[in-house]
């Protein structure tokens, strides 16, 4: 389907126009600002912004937030990469991103959605995001290479 929607407010564009993307500007955050993927290679962050639903938000042209999704469209999403840039924080982008997310066309009626994050439980708990439960979290397997970045 890949449809493109955006919605404005307040001087802000949300928009799911992966061409509207600045890869330069998300490569830079995630590698040098986040805790999730330091050192994360600009081809890898390529890679993953085209096999993924992607939102961006600008203000005034400028991407000023991040967020995609990895998805089969039918049964199962993964929330990843979100952040909106420091000076822009405090003006409810980051709960109007969320929410467009959750009612973006090619996302309903999904089984499950998973995230990881280290700080923002309460933004995604106003949207129904819960933790996972320990006898389920039991049953979650992973294989995890934090130090894949790093070894070229």
């Amino acid at each position: 389907m890949n449809t493109t929607v955006e919605l404005s407010k307040d001087g802000y564009l949300l928009s799911t126009d992966k061409q509207k993307l600045d890869t330069s500007l998300i490569h830079q955050y995630l590698s040098n600002e986040t805790y999730w993927a330091p050192g994360v290679p600009l081809d890898v962050v390529q890679r993953s912004i085209d096999n993924s639903v992607c939102f961006g938000i600008y203000h005034n042209g400028i991407q000023v937030g991040f967020a995609r999704v990895v998805t089969d469209k039918a049964t199962f999403a993964y929330l990843a990469d979100v952040f909106v840039l420091p000076a822009h924080r405090g003006k409810g982008l980051s709960k109007w991103m969320v929410s467009f997310i959750h009612d973006h066309p090619e996302l309903q009626g999904l089984r499950r959605w998973l995230l990881g994050t280290r700080d923002a439980h309460g933004l995604y708990r106003q949207f129904g995001w819960t933790d996972i439960p320990a006898e389920l979290a039991q049953r979650f397997m992973q294989i995890h290479n934090p130090d894949v970045y790093r070894k070229g």
